[in-house]
Protein backbone atom coordinates (compact mmCIF):
# COMPACT_ATOMS: atom_id res chain seq x y z
CA UNK A 1 0.00 0.00 0.00
CA UNK A 2 0.83 3.74 -0.56
CA UNK A 3 -0.71 5.88 2.00
CA UNK A 4 1.24 8.93 1.54
CA UNK A 5 2.34 9.49 -2.34
CA UNK A 6 5.34 12.16 -1.85
CA UNK A 7 5.89 15.22 0.81
CA UNK A 8 6.08 19.06 0.24
CA UNK A 9 8.37 20.39 2.96
CA UNK A 10 6.88 18.42 6.15
CA UNK A 11 3.25 18.08 5.33
CA UNK A 12 2.61 14.50 3.53
CA UNK A 13 0.34 14.21 0.57
CA UNK A 14 -2.28 11.66 1.59
CA UNK A 15 -2.98 8.70 -1.39
CA UNK A 16 -6.48 9.26 0.07
CA UNK A 17 -6.70 12.60 -0.23
CA UNK A 18 -5.26 12.37 -3.86
CA UNK A 19 -7.98 9.69 -4.47
CA UNK A 20 -10.60 11.85 -3.12
CA UNK A 21 -9.95 14.48 -5.08
CA UNK A 22 -10.02 12.74 -8.36
CA UNK A 23 -13.04 11.49 -7.18
CA UNK A 24 -14.65 15.04 -7.16
CA UNK A 25 -13.13 15.90 -10.09
CA UNK A 26 -14.49 12.75 -12.07
CA UNK A 27 -18.38 13.48 -10.23
CA UNK A 28 -17.63 17.44 -11.25
CA UNK A 29 -17.36 16.53 -14.54
CA UNK A 30 -20.65 13.92 -14.81
CA UNK A 31 -22.58 16.27 -13.25
CA UNK A 32 -21.54 19.48 -15.53
CA UNK A 33 -22.30 17.10 -18.58
CA UNK A 34 -25.86 16.79 -16.68
CA UNK A 35 -26.85 20.46 -15.94
CA UNK A 36 -25.48 21.17 -19.28
CA UNK A 37 -27.99 18.96 -20.65
CA UNK A 38 -30.82 19.75 -18.49
CA UNK A 39 -30.29 23.52 -19.58
CA UNK A 40 -28.34 24.52 -16.66
CA UNK A 41 -25.39 26.39 -16.01
CA UNK A 42 -22.84 23.58 -16.18
CA UNK A 43 -20.69 26.00 -13.84
CA UNK A 44 -23.14 25.14 -11.13
CA UNK A 45 -21.13 21.78 -10.81
CA UNK A 46 -17.86 23.08 -9.19
CA UNK A 47 -20.45 24.76 -6.46
CA UNK A 48 -22.31 21.66 -6.11
CA UNK A 49 -19.03 19.68 -5.84
CA UNK A 50 -17.38 21.98 -3.70
CA UNK A 51 -20.19 22.58 -1.06
CA UNK A 52 -20.39 18.41 -1.38
CA UNK A 53 -17.09 17.48 -0.60
CA UNK A 54 -16.68 19.67 2.38
CA UNK A 55 -20.09 18.78 4.24
CA UNK A 56 -19.38 14.91 2.45
CA UNK A 57 -15.74 14.43 4.52
CA UNK A 58 -17.28 16.66 7.70
CA UNK A 59 -20.68 14.04 8.10
CA UNK A 60 -18.40 11.46 6.98
CA UNK A 61 -15.82 12.01 10.06
CA UNK A 62 -18.13 13.17 12.32
CA UNK A 63 -20.23 9.72 11.83
CA UNK A 64 -16.93 7.71 11.85
CA UNK A 65 -15.79 9.63 15.09
CA UNK A 66 -19.60 8.69 16.81
CA UNK A 67 -18.66 5.23 16.04
CA UNK A 68 -15.32 4.94 17.18
CA UNK A 69 -15.88 7.47 20.23
CA UNK A 70 -13.97 5.58 22.82
CA UNK A 71 -11.18 5.50 20.46
CA UNK A 72 -11.44 9.24 19.91
CA UNK A 73 -11.58 9.97 23.48
CA UNK A 74 -8.49 8.09 24.34
CA UNK A 75 -6.65 9.59 21.02
CA UNK A 76 -8.16 12.56 19.49
CA UNK A 77 -5.42 14.00 17.57
CA UNK A 78 -4.86 10.94 15.80
CA UNK A 79 -8.71 11.01 14.25
CA UNK A 80 -8.20 14.87 13.80
CA UNK A 81 -4.94 15.14 12.21
CA UNK A 82 -5.13 11.90 10.46
CA UNK A 83 -6.00 11.39 6.43
CA UNK A 84 -7.94 8.05 7.56
CA UNK A 85 -11.35 7.66 8.73
CA UNK A 86 -14.37 8.49 7.37
CA UNK A 87 -17.75 7.04 7.19
CA UNK A 88 -19.39 6.69 3.81
CA UNK A 89 -23.09 7.11 4.75
CA UNK A 90 -22.16 9.97 7.09
CA UNK A 91 -20.97 11.91 3.83
CA UNK A 92 -23.70 11.29 2.19
CA UNK A 93 -25.55 13.30 4.77
CA UNK A 94 -23.55 15.64 4.89
CA UNK A 95 -22.72 15.89 1.10
CA UNK A 96 -26.75 16.13 0.68
CA UNK A 97 -27.12 18.60 2.77
CA UNK A 98 -24.51 20.97 1.63
CA UNK A 99 -25.41 20.16 -2.02
CA UNK A 100 -29.36 21.58 -1.27
CA UNK A 101 -28.23 24.58 0.03
CA UNK A 102 -26.56 25.14 -3.56
CA UNK A 103 -29.53 24.33 -5.03
CA UNK A 104 -32.03 26.29 -3.58
CA UNK A 105 -29.47 29.32 -4.15
CA UNK A 106 -29.82 28.28 -7.86
CA UNK A 107 -33.63 27.36 -7.78
CA UNK A 108 -33.46 24.17 -9.04
CA UNK A 109 -35.87 21.93 -8.22
CA UNK A 110 -34.48 19.46 -5.55
CA UNK A 111 -35.34 16.32 -7.75
CA UNK A 112 -34.44 17.17 -10.68
CA UNK A 113 -30.61 17.92 -9.39
CA UNK A 114 -30.91 14.54 -7.56
CA UNK A 115 -31.21 13.06 -10.81
CA UNK A 116 -28.22 15.38 -11.95
CA UNK A 117 -26.06 14.17 -8.87
CA UNK A 118 -27.04 10.36 -9.15
CA UNK A 119 -24.59 9.20 -11.60
CA UNK A 120 -22.08 11.38 -10.25
CA UNK A 121 -22.62 10.02 -7.14
CA UNK A 122 -21.97 6.68 -8.35
CA UNK A 123 -19.13 6.94 -10.53
CA UNK A 124 -17.00 9.12 -7.99
CA UNK A 125 -17.69 6.99 -5.00
CA UNK A 126 -16.04 4.09 -7.08
CA UNK A 127 -12.84 6.48 -7.36
CA UNK A 128 -13.14 7.16 -3.97
CA UNK A 129 -12.99 3.43 -3.27
CA UNK A 130 -9.79 3.00 -5.53
CA UNK A 131 -7.87 5.89 -3.12
CA UNK A 132 -9.24 3.64 0.10
CA UNK A 133 -7.41 0.67 -1.51
CA UNK A 134 -4.39 2.25 -2.69
CA UNK A 135 -4.02 3.97 0.89
CA UNK A 136 -5.29 0.90 3.03
CA UNK A 137 -8.15 2.98 4.52
CA UNK A 138 -9.04 0.21 7.22
CA UNK A 139 -12.16 -1.00 4.61
CA UNK A 140 -10.68 -4.08 3.90
CA UNK A 141 -12.32 -7.27 3.86
CA UNK A 142 -12.17 -10.41 6.04
CA UNK A 143 -9.57 -12.92 5.99
CA UNK A 144 -9.35 -15.09 2.34
CA UNK A 145 -7.26 -17.79 0.15
CA UNK A 146 -8.98 -16.70 -2.93
CA UNK A 147 -6.42 -15.59 -5.29
CA UNK A 148 -7.32 -12.55 -5.24
CA UNK A 149 -6.51 -11.71 -1.71
CA UNK A 150 -4.37 -8.30 -0.45
CA UNK A 151 -2.30 -8.23 2.59
CA UNK A 152 -2.66 -4.21 3.24
CA UNK A 153 0.86 -4.61 5.15
CA UNK A 154 1.77 -0.60 4.93
CA UNK A 155 -2.30 0.44 5.75
CA UNK A 156 -2.47 4.47 6.89
CA UNK A 157 -4.74 3.23 9.35
CA UNK A 158 -3.26 0.28 10.28
CA UNK A 159 -2.77 -3.61 9.29
CA UNK A 160 -4.39 -5.07 12.14
CA UNK A 161 -7.29 -7.62 13.30
CA UNK A 162 -10.56 -5.06 13.52
CA UNK A 163 -11.09 -6.95 17.23
CA UNK A 164 -8.12 -7.72 18.39
CA UNK A 165 -6.24 -4.61 16.90
CA UNK A 166 -3.04 -7.00 16.47
CA UNK A 167 -0.83 -6.77 13.36
CA UNK A 168 -1.92 -9.37 11.29
CA UNK A 169 0.65 -12.18 10.70
CA UNK A 170 2.96 -12.63 7.75
CA UNK A 171 1.09 -13.97 4.72
CA UNK A 172 -2.44 -13.59 6.08
CA UNK A 173 -4.86 -11.74 2.77
CA UNK A 174 -8.10 -10.50 2.67
CA UNK A 175 -11.12 -9.40 0.48
CA UNK A 176 -9.94 -6.41 -1.23
CA UNK A 177 -13.34 -5.08 -0.42
CA UNK A 178 -12.62 -1.75 -1.82
CA UNK A 179 -12.10 -2.80 -5.26
CA UNK A 180 -15.62 -5.01 -5.12
CA UNK A 181 -17.07 -1.52 -4.39
CA UNK A 182 -15.31 -0.43 -7.15
CA UNK A 183 -16.66 -2.89 -9.98
CA UNK A 184 -20.04 -1.91 -7.89
CA UNK A 185 -19.56 1.36 -8.39
CA UNK A 186 -19.49 1.14 -11.84
CA UNK A 187 -21.93 -1.35 -12.78
CA UNK A 188 -24.64 1.46 -11.08
CA UNK A 189 -22.95 4.28 -12.88
CA UNK A 190 -23.41 1.49 -15.98
CA UNK A 191 -26.90 1.36 -15.26
CA UNK A 192 -28.25 4.76 -14.42
CA UNK A 193 -26.43 6.55 -17.54
CA UNK A 194 -29.04 5.50 -19.87
CA UNK A 195 -31.66 5.48 -18.09
CA UNK A 196 -31.02 9.22 -17.24
CA UNK A 197 -32.32 9.94 -20.97
CA UNK A 198 -35.61 8.75 -20.57
CA UNK A 199 -38.79 10.36 -19.70
CA UNK A 200 -38.97 9.61 -16.31
CA UNK A 201 -40.36 11.53 -13.83
CA UNK A 202 -38.10 13.88 -11.67
CA UNK A 203 -36.42 12.24 -8.71
CA UNK A 204 -36.44 8.50 -10.30
CA UNK A 205 -33.02 8.20 -11.21
CA UNK A 206 -31.72 9.17 -7.74
CA UNK A 207 -34.50 6.45 -5.95
CA UNK A 208 -32.81 3.99 -8.44
CA UNK A 209 -29.66 5.12 -6.92
CA UNK A 210 -30.28 5.05 -3.64
CA UNK A 211 -31.78 1.54 -4.24
CA UNK A 212 -29.25 0.26 -6.50
CA UNK A 213 -26.07 1.58 -4.19
CA UNK A 214 -27.58 -0.03 -0.48
CA UNK A 215 -28.01 -2.95 -2.32
CA UNK A 216 -24.20 -2.87 -3.24
CA UNK A 217 -23.17 -1.94 -0.11
CA UNK A 218 -25.63 -4.72 2.32
CA UNK A 219 -24.00 -7.52 -0.05
CA UNK A 220 -20.64 -6.49 0.22
CA UNK A 221 -20.59 -5.95 4.11
CA UNK A 222 -20.61 -9.71 4.24
CA UNK A 223 -16.98 -9.47 3.10
CA UNK A 224 -16.00 -6.87 4.76
CA UNK A 225 -14.49 -6.62 8.97
CA UNK A 226 -17.72 -4.48 10.00
CA UNK A 227 -19.17 -5.64 13.05
CA UNK A 228 -22.61 -6.86 13.77
CA UNK A 229 -24.30 -4.52 15.53
CA UNK A 230 -28.21 -5.61 15.80
CA UNK A 231 -29.78 -9.06 14.19
CA UNK A 232 -26.35 -10.19 12.45
CA UNK A 233 -26.14 -6.98 10.61
CA UNK A 234 -23.70 -4.14 11.02
CA UNK A 235 -24.54 -0.46 10.78
CA UNK A 236 -23.83 0.14 7.11
CA UNK A 237 -26.44 -2.71 6.35
CA UNK A 238 -29.03 -1.55 8.34
CA UNK A 239 -28.32 1.77 6.28
CA UNK A 240 -28.19 -0.04 3.55
CA UNK A 241 -31.64 -1.15 4.28
CA UNK A 242 -33.09 2.33 4.90
CA UNK A 243 -31.79 3.25 1.77
CA UNK A 244 -33.28 0.56 -0.46
CA UNK A 245 -36.29 1.20 1.48
CA UNK A 246 -36.82 4.37 0.86
CA UNK A 247 -35.69 4.49 -2.50
CA UNK A 248 -37.96 1.78 -3.47
CA UNK A 249 -41.03 3.62 -1.45
CA UNK A 250 -40.54 6.59 -3.50
CA UNK A 251 -40.10 4.84 -6.65
CA UNK A 252 -43.37 3.34 -6.18
CA UNK A 253 -45.25 6.28 -5.26
CA UNK A 254 -43.39 8.43 -7.91
CA UNK A 255 -45.74 7.62 -10.57
CA UNK A 256 -48.53 8.74 -8.50
CA UNK A 257 -47.21 11.84 -7.24
CA UNK A 258 -46.13 13.30 -10.91
CA UNK A 259 -49.76 13.01 -11.52
CA UNK A 260 -51.08 14.75 -8.80
CA UNK A 261 -48.53 17.50 -9.78
CA UNK A 262 -50.16 18.17 -13.00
Amino acid sequence: MIPVLFHIGPIPVYSFGAFMALAAITGGWIAWLELKRYGYDPEISSSLVFAGAIGGLLGARILFIVEEWDRFIQHPWDFILTGAGFTWYGGVIGGILAATWVVRREGIPWLKAADICAPALALAYGVGRIGCHVSGDGDWGIETTVPWGVAYTNAIIGWVHPDTRIPYPPGVKVHPTPIYEFLEALVIFAILWPLRKKDYPDGTIFWLYLILSGVARFVVEFWRINPAIAGDLTEAQWFSLGAVVIGSLLLYLQPGRARAAV
